[in-house]
């Protein structure tokens, strides 16, 4: 059978492609906020509600997905999860209420958190360590691929004929992707298109860092049993972190169209200016993960290139607290730009060190956890800010994001004990 040169990285571009629906999907309602709130009757507090179904959903999945994924495998797994979240979408266009919205965003968070624990998994199997930064980013830049796109995308869609055909449209496009990712996904031990140059790049890297997180012992599977996972140090200060944080990512995902057309005048259409804020995110994932690597490729072990890398974007998101403190739209968003990128820097990184210090055996449900600290975060954030707009503004929203990230990274620092334990492969 014919071999498909450097295959490990058309498997990522796959879920890349599946990260860019994954994030289509999810910005659809928030794009089309507006028009729906008018259509459907619904307050600023419906809307926080049918937000946090979601997320409620979001992070139940991102537990249990987790178990899934390390049960049944990538392939499978992932193929369940894109065509569960496009049927959700689909039928969110035929929501005639605040409770079928609320149903519909519900089933969308159970399919959805599976793409980021699926995604991790592959990158262990199909990935050595010096490359697993970039890896990471390349399917995390779908993610803010698809949020910039969605704004014109969704947009287009609901101005050329509804705003319920941008749901179906978008969810079909979910269902189309099963066809490739199911013809060409398969573990490397398994693979018949797999080359035997890139078969042993893949196996070596993977033993040599291995080797170095147990010199002179077989490294271990995995943590043990669920309980065991839960309450390892290394998850819960990485579950704080991102519970910390993630809301800023969050806020300027479901809220951010939202301020510019209550607070700053913008109309439905004008909204899609917001492409700009998600493109520095994607500037954000890809100089996130070549940075670290760079550090490793200099000596500097994985962790501790990851933690540096985060100092440095945990001193650039507060300049989001200036948002509502300038007056031009071009500011605004320039502030805006600045902070999602510096957070998704910090997320690529965050997210690295999931890879770096946990098992494979365990990774899938490690990852599910640390996630569900995210979606944790961001509930509360939904709520916080629901009431903060019907009761007072959007200020004090942006003023949080002064402290988020300073105090998150004081808690990963705590990491850097394991930095010794944890090394790159050799380039």
């Amino acid at each position: 059978m014919k071999k498909i040169p450097h295959l490990r990285w058309w498997i990522v571009g796959l879920i890349f492609f599946a990260s860019v629906l994954n994030y289509i999907d999810r910005q659809a309602l928030s794009i089309l906020a507006p028009t729906i709130q008018k259509e459907l009757n619904l307050s600023n507090e419906d809307y926080a509600s049918v937000l946090n179904a979601f997320l409620i959903a979001y992070t139940v999945a991102l537990i249990l997905s987790g178990k899934i994924v390390d049960r049944f495998g990538v392939r499978i797994s992932l193929a369940i999860f894109v065509g569960w979240w496009s049927i959700a979408n689909i039928f969110t266009g035929f929501a005639r209420s605040a409770m079928s919205l609320g149903v519909c965003r519900f089933f969308l968070g159970l399919g959805e958190a599976g793409n980021w624990t699926a995604a991790p998994k592959a990158v262990s199997e199909w990935f050595p360590a010096k490359e697993r930064g970039l890896a990471i980013g390349i399917y995390t830049l779908g993610a803010t691929v698809g949020a910039t796109l969605a704004p014109v995308l969704i947009v287009g869609l609901a101005s050329w004929h509804s705003w319920q055909a941008a749901f179906i449209v978008t969810g079909s496009a979910g269902l189309l992707w099963l066809i490739p990712w199911l013809w060409l996904y398969r573990r490397p031990s398994e693979h018949p298109r797999l080359s035997a140059e890139e078969r042993t790049l893949i196996e070596s890297g993977q033993a040599a860092t291995a080797s170095a997180q147990t010199p002179g012992s077989a490294p271990a599977a995995d943590w043990g049993k669920w309980h065991q996972v839960l309450f390892r140090r290394e998850v819960v200060l990485l579950i704080f972190a991102r519970m910390l944080t993630d809301p800023v990512w969050y806020f300027f995902q479901f809220w951010f169209a939202k301020y510019l057309y209550d607070a700053r005048g913008l109309d439905q259409k004008s909204l899609s200016v917001t492409w700009v804020v998600y493109l520095a995110a994607d500037v954000g994932v890809l100089a996130g993960g070549w940075l670290s690597g760079l550090l490793i490729a200099r000596g500097t072990t994985p962790v501790r290139s990851r933690l540096w890398i985060m100092l440095g974007c945990a001193a650039l998101v507060p300049l989001g607290a200036m948002i509502p403190h300038v007056d031009a739209l071009w500011l605004v968003l320039a502030f805006g730009m600045a902070a999602v990128l510096a957070h998704l820097a910090w997320l690529i990184n965050l997210s690295a060190l999931v890879v770096d210090l946990v098992p494979r055996g365990s990774l899938a449900f490690a990852f599910g956890v640390i996630a569900a600290g995210s979606s944790l975060g961001g509930l509360m954030m939904n709520k916080a800010v629901g009431s903060l707009v019907t009761n007072t503004s959007y200020d004090p929203a942006f003023t949080f994001m002064l402290l988020l990230h300073p105090l998150a990274w004081m808690l990963a620092w705590q990491l850097r004990r394991r930095a010794g334990a944890v090394t790159a492969s050799p380039n």
